[in-house]
């Protein structure tokens, strides 16, 4: 279990969380604007903590959005490897 930290707001975080900053790697995060599954918030969130990440949501599109856009997932994908 990972101890949690004050975030300042008045919730917490866990060390996992906090380290995401450490992570400097190129990520690519996509997502489904609609995904009821993995929230839009929690994607942009994400993004925002990763240092080299490139952010993709897809307009319109559920938790199956790199479906829905395979080409365009495909293309950006190949293009980030």
């Amino acid at each position: 279990m990972h101890k949690a930290e004050g975030r300042g707001d008045g919730t917490l975080r866990t060390r996992a969380e906090a380290d995401l900053a450490s992570i400097h790697q190129p990520v690519l995060v996509m997502n489904g604007e609609s995904d009821k599954m993995v929230p839009t918030k929690n994607t942009v969130d994400l993004d925002r903590r990763l240092p080299n990440s490139q952010l993709v949501v897809y307009p319109d599109a559920g938790h199956g959005g790199v479906s829905q856009f395979h080409e365009d997932f495909v293309k950006r994908t190949l293009e980030f490897l």
